[in-house]
């Protein structure tokens, strides 16, 4: 039996007209499209049933818990003209029970506003495509082994969601595709907020997984951007990349456990992320490679490691026991990151014996005040260049041609953000140019010949800064 909470008369005066549609405006009434206030679960499964491309479905704000599930079954809409199905505020509706919506064979459905505390994975299954997600809260039932959100349709869009409050193993976002091997292609992740996962165990705990290692060779295409991760615990990768061809870029990561990991996977970008005052920061196994324009300040290991394997490479058809092996990194390309006061600014690792190759560490900015500020056990298969190094920490085994140490007169801003100022010794210092970096940390654009570190030291308006709660999540403008 369908039950929901009992509306106010003050409520029920404002949905008079559909007065209150506009509460969530993430997503806008459509010209000549039908809209439907329902009030039930059972009112609400009809209008799915009957919505047509353009379609706006708001449910009024109530606890509804779910005894059947709500089935989205071969309902289209398109790019322009979404299905839309929303709560009449964000987070208004509370779906509980052991399953809320079931998608099957649909495309261009929008999900919007709804705090989801179901007791199973929420699936956007391959035979969908272009599913959004955006303005809802996810705090499921903290069961062990449950997987908040799946993704496995091509070309979904997960924007300003919350997910908060998970205590066991699990993770909150995974991002796979059909069959054993295939991963969903062209899925954009933004300006959600992943919070406050405090799983003890040291893995199983990731905010976002994406892929896993079957689908390592599959290129996905994704995109995870301008995410703000606090307090996540759970895992020592907030990001972990399984597969191939994604960007990860604009996204910050404070006080965790968890850093950007490329844990299997080729030709995948992470730029112009800040990751501070945490215990991990970047690491790198797999080829081809970018990592740019990083801000990674007081991390208490390592702020970028660029791992060791024992395989050389991946490969189609190789075993299950092989393809979960660590990839030695080739042909990496670590340049114009700024890293400041961790544990240690780069290192690698011994405990594996395939060493780095043609992996190249150029034109970045590494201060400390203690320790060493480089820890590379195998050298043969890098080549350093134009790096600056400052403070009091020693070089470590950085080769001698490879840095130059001078202080790059760097100064915080109102973000706490550390930047060169007029005069820095880093300004056009770059030893090369790098196409396809057309920007820096902060937006800027780079020159012919950069400046090194992640900042280019410039007068313009700043356009991206660290994130805060404020900048994302469901009330995110």
């Amino acid at each position: 039996m369908d039950r929901r909470t009992f509306l106010t008369a003050g409520t029920a005066a404002g949905l008079t007209g559909l007065g209150l549609l506009g509460a969530v405006p993430a997503v806008a009434r459509l010209e000549g499209a039908a809209e439907v206030l329902v009030t039930s679960l059972a009112e609400l499964q009809q209008a799915i049933d009957k919505a047509v491309a353009g379609d706006v479905i708001t449910v009024a704000n109530g606890t509804y818990p779910v005894e059947t599930p709500i089935l989205v079954t071969a309902k289209h809409g398109t790019s322009s003209k979404p299905i839309v199905v929303r709560s009449q505020s964000p987070a208004g509706v509370v779906l509980t029970g052991e399953r809320s919506f079931v998608f099957t064979a649909s495309s261009d459905i929008t999900i919007s506003g709804f705090a989801f505390r179901q007791r199973t994975t929420l699936d956007l299954p391959p035979d969908c495509q272009r599913i959004r997600l955006t303005r809802n809260d996810f705090q499921l039932a903290d069961i062990a082994g449950l997987h908040w959100l799946m993704v496995r349709a091509d070309h979904s869009t997960i924007d300003r969601n919350a997910f908060h409050g998970k205590s066991t193993l699990g993770i909150y976002l995974g991002i796979e595709g059909a069959g054993d091997d295939g991963m969903a292609q062209g899925v954009h992740v933004t300006r959600n907020h992943f919070s406050d996962h405090t799983f003890p165990g040291d893995n199983g705990g990731e905010p976002i997984r994406l892929g896993v290692s079957p689908r390592a060779l599959t290129t996905a295409g994704a995109v995870i951007e301008l995410n703000l991760f606090e307090r996540a615990n759970g895992d020592p990768e907030a990001i972990s990349v399984k597969s191939s061809g994604n960007l990860i870029r604009h996204n910050t990561i404070r006080n965790s456990l968890g850093g950007i990991v490329l844990r299997h996977g080729n030709a995948n970008r992470v730029e112009a992320n800040f990751i501070v005052s945490g215990a991990n920061g970047i690491r790198i196994y797999g080829d081809d490679h970018r990592i740019a324009n990083n801000y990674i300040e007081r991390i208490k290991g390592s702020g970028i490691v660029l791992g060791s394997g024992n395989v050389r490479d991946h490969f189609v058809g190789e075993s299950a026991p092989s393809r979960r092996g660590n990839d030695a990194p080739d042909r990496v390309l670590i340049a114009l990151n700024t890293v400041l006061d961790c544990g240690t600014a780069i290192s690698g690792e011994s405990h594996r014996v395939l060493p780095p190759l043609a992996c190249t560490i150029a034109d970045n900015l590494f201060i400390g005040e203690s320790g060493n500020l480089v820890n590379m056990p195998f050298q043969q298969g890098i080549t350093w260049r134009g790096n600056i190094l400052w403070g009091r920490a020693a070089d470590g085994n950085l080769p001698t041609g490879g840095f130059t140490r001078v202080d790059p007169l760097l100064a915080a801003g109102a973000d706490g953000v550390r930047r060169l100022t007029a005069g820095s010794p880093a300004i056009d210092a770059a030893t090369a140019r790098y196409p396809g970096v057309g920007l820096d940390l902060d937006g800027h654009p780079r020159p012919r010949t950069a400046d090194t570190g992640a900042d280019e030291f410039s007068s313009h308006k700043i356009r991206f800064r660290p994130l805060t709660a404020a900048d994302v999540g469901p009330y995110s403008s």
